[in-house]
């Protein structure tokens, strides 16, 4: 089973849809080209779908609802949470602007002060 994400013109996913090994492997291995193909016959002519994978193997993230496609770094990037927040190249998600504290404690992120508060 593989799951595809499908994008809208912008590039934002739409929804994510799984598909069955039967419909996109080629001699026992996926093959991204057949699910598109697959995934384009069902949905009446559709076109832009991007495979994604849980374990993050394929384009960093696993893709969600509201995500973005990346064709530079061909990668899935999640919603921005918060403003300040900077986007981490290597990984594609959102890193705050100070590290989260390593005491054990639980926090939350305040925007207005820039700072962790513990809940």
């Amino acid at each position: 089973m593989a799951h595809f994400a499908k994008l809208d013109n912008t590039n934002t996913v739409l929804e994510v849809l799984a598909v069955h090994n039967n419909e996109l492997l080629v001699n026992g291995i996926e093959n991204e080209t057949k699910g598109v193909e697959f995934l384009t016959n069902w949905s009446g002519g559709y076109t832009n779908w991007k495979q994604t994978s849980y374990n993050g193997k394929i384009r960093k993230n696993y893709a969600g609802a509201g995500f973005t496609y990346d064709p530079i770094r061909d990668a899935f990037i999640p919603p921005k949470p918060y403003a300040s927040w900077l986007l981490n190249e290597e990984s594609c998600r959102w890193d705050a602007p100070v590290p989260y504290p390593n005491d054990g404690k639980m926090y939350r992120w305040d925007e207005s002060t820039l700072a962790w508060v513990v809940l």
